[in-house]
């Protein structure tokens, strides 16, 4: 409730003072319509300023109304360190040697649907070497070949 307070002195005074009696009201209100002023300034800004921010490639992906499920397992073609020197290599569990994994692979290929293939290789065999290999996968019917790598461990 506003505070009326009468002007000092006696009620002989002009009546100018009368009319310029104060109203104080308490400090305990707080006024928000600056702060709502400035909400909406700051929304305005990230209004304007979020689709800048976006970054990344346009892309325009196929829909797909059906999915075939996968018939088979992906098969496994493992590099080992000692590939150098035996030439070399496993393909899910059989050791096959290196001039003929083409001809291994093109009858795997035959009985799938999906010509894709896993290609696991030892940290220590060099990149020249890898493509050699996935070079000889091509020429037995692979469309694509995928690298898989280990996660790094979390412990030092």
């Amino acid at each position: 409730m506003p505070n009326v307070h009468s002007p000092s002195g006696s009620e002989g005074h002009s009546r100018r003072r009368r009319r310029g009696a104060r109203v104080s009201t308490s400090l305990s209100e707080i006024n928000v319509v600056p702060l709502v002023d400035v909400m909406l300034v700051m929304l305005i800004v990230f209004m304007v300023a979020a689709p800048m921010m976006q970054r990344g490639l346009d892309v325009n992906l196929p829909e797909a109304r059906r999915a075939d499920a996968i018939s088979a397992e992906r098969l496994f073609v493992t590099v080992p360190l000692s590939f150098r020197e035996d030439r070399l290599l496993q393909v899910d569990e059989d050791t096959v040697v290196f001039d003929s994994l083409h001809e291994r692979i093109a009858v795997e290929m035959e009985a799938r649907n999906e010509r894709n293939v896993f290609l696991r290789g030892d940290a220590g065999i060099r990149y020249d070497e890898l493509m050699q290999v996935m070079d000889k996968l091509k020429e037995g019917g692979v469309e694509e070949v995928g690298l898989v790598v280990d996660f790094p461990s979390d412990t030092p």
